[in-house]
């Protein structure tokens, strides 16, 4: 009986320190330079300084866009020149939108489409904006 007790004290207190343990990494790992970097990194458009190059201002045509599906982000330009970056992962079920057409962010499961300005869904399924992303415009672009 007495190896018993002992046992059962050894699988307590065994799964004790483990709960501690995860519960300790886990506050590490948010609280790591390597949490906070991923979550301060910004995107950029038009020069390597900042965050990552991911098109040159004239690769993004003016009232179009482009889908940059490696990043998982979507570049458009308004008919003012303003650059503006989306979130390339349809909001209904997480599809990679496509194609910028006339305005509009197109997703090729379901129908969905998302206003090219401002993320907004404009027809099909999804209830929800495509999500924005930070986008830097840096040097001259035409």
């Amino acid at each position: 009986m007495a190896s018993d007790a002992v046992s059962r004290r050894s699988v307590i207190s065994g799964l004790v320190v483990t709960a501690a343990a995860g519960v300790a990494g886990y506050f590490v790992a948010q609280n790591s330079s390597v949490a906070k970097a991923k979550a301060s990194t910004g995107y950029s458009a038009g020069a390597q300084t900042g965050g990552r190059l991911l098109a040159s201002v004239d690769q993004v045509p003016a009232k179009g866009g482009v889908v940059l599906a490696g990043q998982q982000v979507v570049l458009t330009r308004d008919p003012g020149g303003t650059v503006h970056g989306f979130s390339a992962i349809c909001t209904h079920q997480g599809c990679t939108v496509d194609s910028v057409q006339n305005g509009t962010i197109m997703c090729p499961c379901h129908g969905s489409r998302f206003n090219a300005d401002t993320g907004a869904v404009t027809v099909g399924r999804a209830s929800r904006s495509s999500t924005a992303v930070p986008v830097t415009v840096r040097g001259t672009g035409t």
